[in-house]
């Protein structure tokens, strides 16, 4: 029974990823800023990234990504009534990524638009296409995450650049058959009060790029590293733990839990303090 007991059920009907071939690794990334491959491997657990090649944007890998999606679902691009691309590293502020990739698909029956939440986008995408489907709007909804971060961090930080690469990843939503499996339930949440810990301070209409602020990074990542793990292990145990309540579960029935992958401390620290057996 889904989270809304709704007579449709909704299922993943298959996912897809991508990744781009060139591989920037640790050793690589000491020649560019002060770091060694010990120091970030032993705060992060990342001994590589994969990096966008020139010419390749966000579109180019979503639709990379959802291609696979597809061919594991057995659906056609024609087949997508929804595409949503959740994404902060758009190719343009508009049109939305998703129509490019709409395009790229040839999926032209198929209503197309971005969301943008980071690093829980994908979540979001998938609980917004869910309710679209469980309701009766659509059939199916094809969902993307997908981000060029290598375009928005600044080189010379080594608190944010050993961080983070390039990549897709992507599900086929559609209405479950009878005694199929289905998505049973979601937890989302938001706290605007953080804004300030992870941010891209310039770009946007608060803070235009101009010629007189282009070489001041506003336009990268800026993190305040040490309360985003704070906030991020809270936030992630206390999502885990309504979500198995909401599902109508104990902790102790759950197999696998697959985290947001950002670093490895923070999710041995989520681990340490779920009750989930290990």
């Amino acid at each position: 029974m889904s989270e809304a007991s709704s007579a449709i059920e909704v299922c993943i009907a298959g996912t897809g990823s991508y990744v781009p071939e060139k591989v920037l690794t640790n050793d690589e990334l000491s020649k560019i800023v002060d770091t060694t491959d010990e120091w970030i491997f032993s705060r992060t657990g990342i001994k590589e990234r994969r990096i966008a090649a020139e010419g390749e944007f966000t579109s180019h890998m979503a639709t990379k990504a959802a291609e696979r999606a597809l061919e594991q679902a057995g659906l056609a691009a024609s087949d997508i009534e929804l595409i949503i691309v959740a994404t902060i590293t758009p190719d343009t502020f508009t049109p939305a990524t998703a129509c490019y990739v709409q395009q790229n698909l040839g999926a032209h029956r198929a209503v197309a638009f971005d969301i943008s939440a980071a690093c829980s986008g994908f979540l979001y995408a998938m609980k917004l296409s869910k309710r679209l489907i469980s309701d009766g709007a659509f059939k199916n909804a094809l969902i993307i995450g997908a981000e060029k971060l290598s375009a928005f961090v600044n080189w010379e930080d080594r608190a944010t650049c050993v961080l983070f690469g390039d990549g897709a990843g992507a599900a086929v939503l559609r209405r479950a058959e009878p005694g199929e499996g289905s998505i049973i339930a979601t937890e989302m949440g938001t706290d605007g009060n953080l804004t300030h810990l992870l941010n891209i301070p310039g770009g946007g209409s608060a803070c235009p790029i101009t010629p007189a602020n282009a070489g001041l990074h506003l336009a990268t990542l800026a993190m305040q590293g040490k309360e985003v793990f704070k906030h991020a292990v809270n936030r992630m145990k206390e999502a885990a733990e309504k979500v198995i309540e909401r599902a109508g579960l104990q902790a102790e029935d759950i197999a696998c839990v697959i985290p947001h992958q950002a670093n490895l401390r923070i999710i041995d620290a989520i681990a340490d303090r779920l009750t989930v057996p290990n």
